[in-house]
């Protein structure tokens, strides 16, 4: 409701907008004896972008049916249980790879400072920053397969969590739909079906119902106006020069 409040006041504010924007500015007066310059013709508004097209109503259930199936792909995708899971998929991943980044950008610059000061360097110098590159490689490799094995594991996990609130979720609307089958549209290979029978629509209502809804951040409050500056006094003119 409140987003809806809000879509509704600043269609109110463009509209005030354009209707201030297509009110041509008053001309000042011309001096006696002057032709007055002829006002600019009014730009004409733009055209207004069609309305889009309502969504359409998803096909009713046949009558009678008792076979149907269900894209588990687009439950997941179209889910908010789906797209929390996502998010903690690619968190994870920015942070590797901010992690991976920040490693192999120090490695660089050792390399760099081999080949541009190792023939000015002791021995020993030289030696141990060799000795650190070749550490900072093997440290590289096994961070880049610990961090693909710790994301594989959440995948795994989240997964595995997915698919134990899917399971209640069939008996359910199997119930509901007094089906004999229900198939799975990615493993059935199922080339054409009538759109009433996909069920997918149904799973993404029941498993939003039963998932918590992420905290949503406060609305960043309006910037407050800036001070009036205050008036400056009067310049005094200066005296004149006698």
């Amino acid at each position: 409701m409140r987003g809806h409040a809000l879509a509704a006041s600043l269609a109110v504010v463009l509209s005030a907008a354009s209707a201030l924007a297509q009110t041509p500015a008053p001309q000042p007066a011309a001096p006696a004896g002057q032709r007055p310059t002829p006002a600019a013709p009014a730009t004409p508004p733009l055209a207004q972008p069609a309305p889009a097209p309502a969504p359409a109503l998803p096909a009713p259930f046949p009558a009678g049916a008792k076979v149907a199936f269900v894209d588990f792909q687009r439950v997941a995708a179209e889910s908010v249980e789906g797209q929390i899971s996502s998010s903690k998929i690619n968190a994870l991943v920015a942070k590797k790879q901010a992690e991976g980044a920040e490693k192999a950008k120090q490695l660089q610059m050792n390399e760099q400072r081999l080949a541009q000061s190792g023939a000015v360097m002791s021995e020993a110098a030289r030696s141990q920053l060799e000795k650190d590159i070749e550490r900072q490689k093997r440290e590289g490799e096994r961070f880049q397969q610990d961090a693909q094995a710790e994301i594989t594991e959440l995948q795994q996990e989240l997964q595995l969590d997915f698919q134990k609130k899917i399971s209640p979720l069939v008996q359910q609307i199997v119930q509901d739909k007094g089906l004999q089958l229900l198939l799975s549209r990615a493993d059935a290979g199922i080339v054409w079906g009538d759109p009433g029978l996909d069920l997918t629509s149904d799973f993404v209502k029941k498993l939003d119902a039963v998932t918590p809804k992420p905290a949503v951040a406060p609305a960043a409050k309006p910037a407050a106006p800036p001070a009036a500056a205050a008036p400056r006094p009067p310049t005094t003119p200066a005296a004149p020069a006698k």
